[in-house]
């Protein structure tokens, strides 16, 4: 794996990590697709760094069981227009 792959993988995890961010997000502020910030944490950094990947691990996880409810709220959102 390329260094310039694997300091993605860290910096990726690193700010989801501070920001308690969404992969969504992530990708945004890095100008990648979401596919590669999954991959970027969820595969390569596991080899990589397992300590840090499991922290990102956890955000992600929970941001995943969250997603339905921040899904409702846009949609209230949008036809009540608040």
């Amino acid at each position: 794996m390329h260094s310039s792959i694997e300091a993605r993988a860290v910096k990726l995890a690193e700010y989801i990590i501070e920001n308690d961010t969404t992969v969504r997000a992530a990708a945004g502020a890095f100008g990648v697709s979401k596919s590669t910030v999954h991959k970027d944490v969820t595969e390569r950094l596991k080899r990589q760094d397992p300590v840090l990947w499991a922290q990102a691990k956890a955000v992600l996880d929970r941001n995943k069981a969250e997603r339905h409810i921040r899904g409702g709220i846009a949609t209230r959102i949008k036809y009540k227009g608040e």
